[in-house]
C-alpha cells in the first residue's frame, strides 16, 4: 500500500527545500522509498542533525498533521496507544443505578469513553498524517511490543472494541539517537536511514539558509571552525542546530570575521560543558581554519 506523496527522489528534495530542509541525496532516496513502499522510516543519527526536523518537513509538503509520540522512561500503552475515560465512566455508571452490570459495560466501554493516544490517533481517519515517534530509543524495550503491531499490520487491538486497522496508513518516522540497541523485529519493520554531519559544502548552504543575512565568507569560516571541532575529542560535539545558533550569535554581536576573541567569548553557543570548552580554547588554531 502505498500513499504517494512523491513523484520521484528529486520532488523529494526540491519539495523539502521549499520548506527550508535542505535533504542529501541519500536522505531524499530513503525518504522517497519509504513513501513508495509504505514503510515506516527509522532515523537514527547524533542529536541536532535534523531527525525531527525531517518529520516535520515531510508533514509541511505532503499536507498532512503531524502526530507525535514523545518516547521517555516508563511511556507506557496508556500514553501510546490509548486509554479509557475512567471520569467519564463512572459518571455514566452513576447515571444508569439501575442497569445490570452487563448492560452499563456495553455502554461505558464505547467509543464516546475512548481516549486515542498517538498510535492510535494516527492511524484512524481519512486524513493524511505523519507519525514521528521521537527518540525511540528512550523507551523501555517494552513499548517496542507495542510499536510492532501498528508498523507491520497499521493497526491497533482494542479488546473491547475489536481491531481498529488503518484506512490511510500514516507516513511513520522513528527517530532515535542510538543511545541503547533497537531491536531486530522493529528494525526489520523500517527502511533505515542514518542522518550524520553534513559535510562542508551542504553545511554552509543550510547556514545560509537559516541565516540569511550571514556573510557567505563568515558562513564559511563557522563551518570550518564547527567541523574543527567536532574532529576534538569532546563530550559531546556542536550539532547542525548549534552550528546554525552560532551563526545567530555572530549576526546579532556585528562580528564580520571569526577572531580569537569573537570565538572564545561565544563557545557558550556550541559548546554545553566547561571542559569542553576549556579543550576548545587551548587546542583550537584559528588560523588553520
Amino acid at each position: 500500500m502505498t500513499t504517494g506523496h512523491f513523484t520521484s527522489v528529486e520532488d523529494v528534495s526540491a519539495r523539502l527545500a521549499e520548506t527550508g530542509y535542505l535533504a542529501s541525496p541519500a536522505v531524499a532516496t530513503t525518504v522517497f522509498l519509504a513513501d513508495r513502499l509504505g514503510k515506516p522510516l527509522l532515523v537514527e543519527g547524533p542529536a541536532g542533525v535534523g531527525k525531527t526536523e525531517l518529520a516535520k518537513a515531510v508533514a509541511e509538503v505532503a499536507g498532512a498533521s503531524l502526530i507525535r509520540l514523545q518516547c521517555y522512561e516508563g511511556v507506557d500503552e496508556s500514553r501510546a496507544l490509548y486509554e479509557w475515560n475512567h471520569a467519564k465512566q463512572l459518571l455514566r455508571i452513576s447515571a444508569g443505578r439501575d442497569e445490570t452490570w452487563d448492560e452499563a459495560r456495553t455502554d461505558i466501554f464505547g467509543e464516546e469513553f475512548l481516549l486515542p493516544r498517538p498510535l492510535l490517533t494516527a492511524i484512524r481517519g481519512d486524513e493524511p498524517k505523519v507519525l514521528l515517534i521521537d527518540e525511540t530509543d528512550k523507551a523501555d524495550v517494552e513499548v517496542e511490543g507495542l510499536l510492532l503491531e501498528v508498523l507491520s499490520d497499521f493497526q491497533v487491538t482494542v479488546p473491547e472494541l475489536g481491531t481498529i486497522t488503518a484506512t490511510r496508513r500514516p507516513f511513520v518516522v522513528l527517530t532515535s539517537n542510538a543511545s541503547r540497541e533497537l531491536s531486530e523485529a522493529l528494525r526489520r519493520r523500517c527502511l533505515f536511514l542514518h542522518i550524520g554531519f553534513p559535510d562542508e559544502e551542504l553545511e554552509c548552504r543550510i547556514v545560509r539558509l537559516k541565516v540569511p543575512g550571514l556573510d557567505a565568507a563568515l558562513a564559511e569560516s563557522v563551518v570550518r571552525v564547527v567541523g574543527a571541532l567536532r574532529e576534538m575529542d569532546l563530550r559531546k560535539v556542536p550539532s547542525v542546530a548549534e552550528t546554525i545558533d552560532w551563526a545567530r550569535t555572530l549576526l546579532a554581536l556585528g562580528a564580520d570575521t571569526l577572531d580569537e576573541t569573537v570565538v572564545r567569548d561565544s563557545l557558550g553557543v556550541l559548546l554545553k560543558h566547561q571542559e569542553d570548552i576549556l579543550k576548545a580554547s587551548a587546542k583550537l588554531d584559528l588560523d588553520a581554519v
